[in-house]
């Protein structure tokens, strides 16, 4: 079983529009809300894939009644912490092109006792889990150090992690030995401190990442697919999809078929791009479990180009 932890998880509201015009009024040619958050992103990638997955998340306020109501109706097992505040809802705008406009709400407030209930309750869920994702934002009121927190005690129980966050919370959990980390070219560029603007860059900055505690990294690279740096090992393999609907969930569908294939090597690293160019060819998060393997193309380079310019933002 793979156990997720999501500290900020959000109701999604998507709305389909022609073409977004700022200050003009617009009518939506469709809409929906989904269960969100990153981490639950990735428990319903797994489930939808017939992997055993439980969701912990922070339940508060009538968002989160939704919120819990939508986890039960996509058959995730999940695990409720109770606040105060309100679960935050977030809005992404979605034109035909693909392009997407987020703006997301900062969510509730958590006390510290609230957060200390959260770890506990994650652990406890996780105490026969192969793998503790702990992904996503995190809610006012925690400290930067959350994840860091969750890693030491999660080794502490013989658990493997894996971080896929930003800023400080990643940073801060470095040290602790996470076993995995997926972040984006942002994400890795801010982290190791360096520009990542091209293969060989993006190989050096995880490799910094290494020194600093990370065991693998793994590193969603937009456009040039994906960068997995192990120990002694380093692939790049990329996916040509030709109907990209959205990449909302694109990075979270990456990393749910990364741990479904092994988390480790080429087996792990296609199943992983081809969960997340079956993510790209929908609108939503909540994964199809079909995969047309023909609607997509893998392309796995025997060596990484070291001079190859990303096309990442």
């Amino acid at each position: 079983m793979i156990v997720t932890l999501t500290p900020n998880p959000s109701v999604d509201r998507t709305l389909v529009v022609d073409q977004l015009a700022l200050g003009a009024v617009q009518r939506a040619s469709s809409g929906w809300s989904e269960p969100s958050g990153k981490g639950v992103n990735v428990s319903l990638a797994l489930r939808t894939h017939g992997i055993a997955t439980r969701a912990v998340l922070p339940i508060g306020g009538l968002n989160g009644t939704r919120l819990a109501a939508m986890l039960d109706e996509a058959g995730i097992d999940h695990v409720n912490v109770p606040i105060t505040g309100n679960i935050r809802t977030n809005v992404s705008i979605l034109e035909p092109d693909g392009k997407v406009t987020k703006v997301n709400e900062p969510g509730p407030t958590l006390s510290a006792d609230e957060v200390e209930a959260l770890l506990d309750a994650t652990l406890r869920a996780a105490a026969q889990a192969s793998w503790l994702v702990g992904s996503g934002s995190l809610p006012h009121g925690a400290s930067p150090d959350l994840y860091a927190r969750l890693v030491q005690r999660a080794h502490e129980a013989g658990l493997r992690v894996a971080i896929d966050s930003s800023g400080p919370p990643l940073l801060m959990a470095l040290p602790s030995g996470p076993d995995l980390i997926k972040p984006n070219a942002h994400e890795l560029a801010e982290a190791a401190g360096r520009p990542v603007t091209t293969v060989g860059q993006a190989i050096v900055a995880a490799r910094s990442l290494q020194e600093r505690g990370a065991r693998t990294v793994l590193a969603s690279l937009g456009a040039d697919g994906a960068l997995l740096v192990e120990e002694g090992s380093v692939l790049h393999a990329e996916v040509i999809v030709e109907n990209t609907q959205s990449a909302v969930g694109a990075g979270d569908a990456l990393l749910s078929g990364f741990l479904a294939g092994g988390a480790s090597g080429q087996l792990a690293l296609r199943t992983a791009l081809t969960w997340a160019a079956t993510a790209l060819q929908q609108p939503g998060t909540l994964l199809g479990a079909d995969i047309d393997e023909d609607s997509f193309k893998l392309i796995f380079h025997d060596r990484p180009q070291p001079l190859r310019r990303l096309r990442a933002d």
